[in-house]
């Protein structure tokens, strides 16, 4: 297996990276109150000499339910902004590379240890999955305040020296909400029975990131088909679809897609073996991240359910990038186990490669 093309430099606008591998977002909930601690700094500094970008775990906007879990880092407030000014550093000591995923997780249901945030979650119906409410549906004033706390956090992002921001909108999560019909029955201008009208809500979320921290500054949008709350939704049933749902969010000024799917490798529409950054690459012709089981021979849901997963060969995602279909490829469980992993990947040395163990998210090695 020859990996030497996942080792070219990469240049995008401001972005200057020395390899194709990114540290993919990991949600850990290490932070308490919202605070990164010098351990979270310790832990993204580990990894900053091995991949070329580091996106952070998920980190919640200013909204006062943006959040579902009580460790989970804020992007908002002196305290925790602090210690993103401590984990940025520390990762530019290091020679790393990094930008923070900016996050609103929108309608979920309570955290296992039953703690709640201080208002109702809010989504833009109100519902948790099809048909079950769990939260409210947010006013235009809630709707017009959430774009400008994304467009605050990309600001802050920025001032501290974060290199580029990436914005959640996948997995069930708030923006992904508005995207998804089960989710979205508004009837003013946020909804409709177009992906395209969908897409309004996420279109003005990347305008607003965009106006705030300028042109030369990248900015990543994450996306999915997938959702845990259904692994089955489709969100665009063919290329056609989903050229309607991307150009509007390439408009409003997305520079990389990072488009996540359980499995790499898994064609997203019959007649073609394009996963979804392949299509999205095709449609829109801007960079793509490719990610989902990268390295692993099991997808990550499951591990978070305890099956073991171990590694598994490059040799089908060297000939997908090598054709074209992606620019960067994200590592998740692969990292989060073993700070090494893209050194050793680099050098062949693929008999020291670790397993995946669900112990690992118990830790911040």
């Amino acid at each position: 297996m020859n990996v030497d093309a996942l080792f070219r430099p990469f240049s995008l606008k401001s972005l200057n990276l020395k390899n194709r591998f990114v540290m993919a977002p990991m949600t850990r909930s290490f932070s308490p109150a919202g605070v990164p601690t010098p351990e979270v700094a310790a832990y993204y500094r580990r990894r900053a000499g091995e991949v070329g970008l580091i996106i952070s775990e998920g980190t919640v906007v200013d909204r006062p339910a943006s959040s579902n879990d009580p460790d989970v880092p804020h992007f908002y407030g002196e305290q925790s902004l602090a210690g993103w000014k401590r984990v940025i550093d520390g990762v530019h000591e290091a020679g790393g590379v990094m930008a923070p995923q900016i996050w609103h997780v929108g309608v979920m249901r309570p955290h296992e240890s039953g703690w709640l945030p201080s208002a109702p979650f809010e989504g833009p119906s109100g519902f948790v999955v099809p048909g079950e409410s769990g939260g409210v549906a947010m006013s235009g004033a809630d709707i017009a305040d959430t774009i400008a706390a994304f467009g605050r956090a990309a600001a802050d992002a920025k001032r501290l020296g974060f290199d580029a921001v990436e914005v959640h909108g996948a997995h069930g999560y708030l923006i992904d909400q508005f995207f998804w019909a089960g989710l979205n029955k508004r009837t003013d201008r946020y909804g409709g029975a177009s992906l395209a009208e969908r897409s309004r809500f996420g279109a003005e979320v990347v305008k607003a990131v965009r106006a705030a921290v300028g042109e030369a500054f990248p900015v990543i949008l994450r996306l999915s088909q997938w959702k845990p709350q259904d692994f089955a939704v489709k969100l665009a049933k063919t290329p056609e679809e989903l050229a309607s749902w991307l150009t509007p969010l390439s408009d409003a000024g997305v520079d990389i897609f990072h488009c996540s799917q359980r499995r790499f490798w898994q064609p997203e529409f019959e007649g073609s073996d394009l996963n979804l950054a392949g299509w999205a690459k095709k449609l829109t012709g801007k960079a793509t991240i490719t990610v989902g089981s990268v390295g692993l021979s099991g997808e990550f849901i499951a591990a978070f359910q305890g099956e073991s997963s171990h590694p598994s060969p490059l040799d089908d995602l060297v000939r997908r990038f090598e054709r074209g279909d992606f620019d960067l490829v994200a590592v998740g469980r692969a990292l989060l186990s073993d700070p090494q992993w893209v050194t050793k990947i680099r050098d062949g040395r693929s008999e020291q490669l670790h397993d995946f163990t669900r112990a690992a998210l118990a830790t911040l090695w």
